[in-house]
C-alpha cells in the first residue's frame, strides 16, 4: 500500500511577476519539492507539493498554500523560488509538528512574517460560543 500524505503544499502556477510573462510557481514547484525531500529526515515524508491554476493572489505573486485535515491553513504571497525557500521548508516541519496547524505570526520563519496573506481555522462547528473558541 502506497504512502499518502496527509500534508499538502499548493502553489500557484497562474501568478506572473507584475510587467513580466514570468510564471515562476512551475519553478517553485520543483524547487520546494527537491527541498522537503532534501529535508525530510527533519520535516518528514507526510508532504505533498502540486500547483492549481489560480488562488487569486495575483496581486502578490507567487502564492503558496499549506494545509491539512483538521488544521489552520495558510496562504503566503510574494514568494521568491530563491530568497524563500529555506522559510518555506522550515514552515513546512513548524507545520508537521503542530497538531492543529495554528501558528502565531511571531513564530514562524521570519522571512514569512510579512508574506501571510490569510490564516484559515480548521472548519470547528459550534452552537454557542464558548471562551475557549474566543482565545
Amino acid at each position: 500500500m502506497s504512502h499518502r500524505p496527509r500534508h499538502k503544499i499548493t502553489v500557484c502556477v497562474s501568478c506572473r511577476h507584475k510587467n513580466s510573462e514570468c510564471r515562476p510557481g512551475l519553478a517553485l514547484i520543483e524547487k520546494l519539492r527537491s527541498a522537503i525531500d532534501v529535508a525530510s529526515d527533519v520535516v518528514g515524508d507526510d508532504f505533498a507539493v502540486s500547483g492549481v491554476a489560480c488562488m487569486a493572489g495575483c496581486d502578490r505573486p507567487c502564492t503558496v498554500a499549506y494545509q491539512a485535515s483538521s488544521k489552520t491553513t495558510y496562504l503566503f504571497g510574494d514568494i521568491d523560488a530563491d530568497a524563500d525557500i529555506d522559510d518555506l521548508v522550515a514552515f513546512a516541519r513548524q507545520y508537521n509538528d503542530l497538531s492543529d496547524g495554528w501558528s502565531s505570526a511571531t513564530k514562524r520563519p521570519v522571512g514569512l512574517a510579512e508574506k501571510t496573506l490569510a490564516r484559515i481555522p480548521a472548519a470547528i462547528l459550534a452552537t454557542h460560543v464558548t471562551e475557549e473558541l474566543l482565545q
